[in-house]
């Protein structure tokens, strides 16, 4: 069974090349990882067992209702549009924390201008503080989790428009 940091490692390089799938086989469980889905999958590799994968819920189909002609139509809500080009996304599971310590001021709030190498947020997972990049070089926009959060692999933390 992989470490998870030998998993991580395994991540970044298959992000850094361009290879766009992979599929890895050691004592009977095989990895297997898409670029394209951000999809990663670990089972059994005899099919002695049944494989179980997480699907997000679908939301179930709602009757359509024709409004009565009595009724006042609820305005619509005005959206905030966010002008980014990129989101930075969470590389993992974990807990989510703007700062280094509860007293230290956020790495980052909306507004600021960050590089390709700046730290954005610490990604707590099992006991591991790993320190989130913003990969790009821009001014975040938007702030889209709180503190102590936690996140999923793959889910937004902030949005950036990039320079």
């Amino acid at each position: 069974m992989l470490k998870v940091q030998e998993i991580r490692e395994l991540i970044k390089l298959i992000d850094e090349s361009s290879i766009d799938e992979f599929t890895y086989e050691s004592n009977g469980t095989t990895v297997s990882m898409k670029k394209n889905t951000g999809e990663v999958i670990e089972r059994p590799a005899a099919p002695a067992q049944p494989v179980v994968t997480e699907q997000p819920a679908q939301p179930a189909p709602q009757a359509q209702q024709t409004p009565a002609a009595e009724e006042p139509k609820p305005e619509p809500q005005q959206e905030t549009k966010v002008d980014y080009d990129h989101e930075i996304v969470s590389p993992m599971v974990g807990t989510f924390y703007e700062a280094s310590s509860p007293d230290a001021e956020a790495f980052v709030k909306n507004g600021d201008v960050v590089t390709k190498d700046s730290v954005v947020c610490i990604v707590e997972a099992m006991k591991l503080f790993n320190e989130i990049e913003a990969e790009v070089n821009g001014k975040i926009v938007e702030v889209l989790v709180e503190n102590g959060q936690l996140v999923e692999y793959g889910q937004p933390l902030f949005r950036v428009k990039s320079e």
